[in-house]
């Protein structure tokens, strides 16, 4: 690949080498599977026979070339350095970009998370590119892999944050030309988008949508903190569709987030298994991948892509995971509210749902309720996501106009 300059945009293809593939059926030849329980299911985790058959598939019978050359051929990507400040030095910082042929197209940072990559933005790019009438928005389209995932080089030095990966992705947009621009995230996205809009919003960052909302800063309502809103939540009856998202959210505190407490603790020590065994890193994350999503039928070469993605990866699996640690550990002198204007789309089997009350600030233009979905809204249902961004930011939304796009 050529050199890649500070100013420079490298067009870029994945080419995994060939060595890495033999390496990765090796390793799947190697295989020691655990046992299992009678009948456990998911109870206990990723069930056994789901993971013999897709480690099996992943061996004998998944083609990787063939699925490299489908996301080379339907996602044009790139690769930029992007100079970090604060001493974290120069990434090369790979992503997706494709401009609409629209002249009033918006410019829309699209942020992934864990365990997802660039490749959440696949299903939605077509639509958001091109929506296929004069009367709703089209976007100019930038995705970029997270320092640390995918195909974009981590930093070595401790301490890169979420200040870090939102500088990233900003100096990205300028880079690219985008001097205003809006985003939407989800997961990991939520809280780059989030400080995305505290630290450039206004003069860069327009507005920002995510299929997640996080409670205000403080967390949840008290008498002492807000009494009012407090009192409010006691005396109103929940509906039946808050009672659902009440439990669920209660089912991933109480038995999902095993995973956080080790990749914001120790990830290290976590990194060794998903770096040397790929059906340590199957498993790791086709759990979250089945019991993340709202009865998504997964196909297994969908899967294994998805997993190939995290193993061929430039920086290796286990670099994704610091990014919790670093958060947890991030020492935050102020969390300001964001005074841009934000939308949300509400998924029923997001892994928390919070009461709306909760989450609103008087900067919340756009609000959606959807019947089905769950983590991850641009992968499970594109099409019902990208009905809400046009609803945000067509003729008639509140957050239409933000952005001069005959500027861009």
């Amino acid at each position: 690949m050529a050199s890649v300059g500070s100013t420079a945009e490298v067009p870029y293809k994945i080419s995994v080498p060939e060595e890495e593939l033999q390496l990765l059926k090796q390793k799947l030849e190697l295989t020691r599977l655990p046992d299992e329980l009678d009948d456990a299911g998911y109870e206990y985790g990723a069930p056994l026979a789901d993971i013999r058959r897709l480690a099996t598939r992943w061996r004998e019978g998944y083609d990787w070339r063939k699925h490299e050359k489908e996301l080379n051929d339907e996602l044009p990507q790139f690769m930029r350095e992007i100079e970090v400040k604060d001493g974290f030095g120069k990434l090369k910082i790979h992503y997706v970009h494709k401009r609409s042929e629209r002249e009033d197209a918006i410019p829309l940072l699209f942020v992934h998370g864990w365990p997802g990559s660039f490749i959440e933005v696949r299903k939605i790019l077509p639509l958001l590119v091109d929506s296929g009438s004069s009367e709703l928005p089209s976007s100019h389209v930038v995705a970029y892999s997270l320092p640390g995932f995918g195909f974009s080089e981590c930093s070595k030095k401790k301490g890169f944050a979420l200040a870090q990966h939102a500088e990233v992705g900003h100096k990205l947009m300028l880079s690219l030309g985008y001097n205003e621009y809006v985003t939407q995230g989800g997961d990991w996205g939520y809280y780059i988008t989030r400080r995305i809009a505290q630290d450039y919003g206004g003069k860069h960052s327009k507005a920002w949508h995510t299929n997640w909302a996080g409670p205000l800063p403080g967390g949840p309502p008290t008498l002492l903190s807000s009494p009012l809103l407090y009192l409010q939540t006691l005396l109103k009856t929940p509906t039946g569709r808050e009672k659902e998202e009440t439990k669920r959210t209660a089912w991933f505190r109480s038995k999902g987030r095993g995973y956080f407490a080790e990749q914001s603790t120790q990830p290290q020590t976590l990194g060794y298994s998903l770096a040397d065994s790929p059906v340590g890193l199957l498993a790791w994350i086709y759990e979250k991948l089945v019991s993340w999503t709202d009865d998504y039928k997964w196909e297994d070469d969908e899967v294994l892509t998805w997993i190939s993605i995290y193993w061929f990866s430039t920086a290796g699996p286990s670099a994704s995971c610091r990014i919790y640690y670093e958060k947890v550990n991030e020492r935050v002198v102020s969390d300001p509210t964001p005074t841009i204007p934000n939308g949300v789309s509400f998924f029923p089997k997001e892994l928390t749902n919070f009461p709306r009350s909760w989450t609103r600030t008087r900067y919340r233009v756009f609000e959606a309720d959807h019947d089905s979905g769950g983590h991850f809204a641009a992968h499970e249902k594109p099409n019902e996501l990208v009905a809400d961004l046009r609803k945000m930011f067509g003729k008639g939304g509140r957050a239409y106009g933000v952005v001069n796009t005959l500027a861009q």
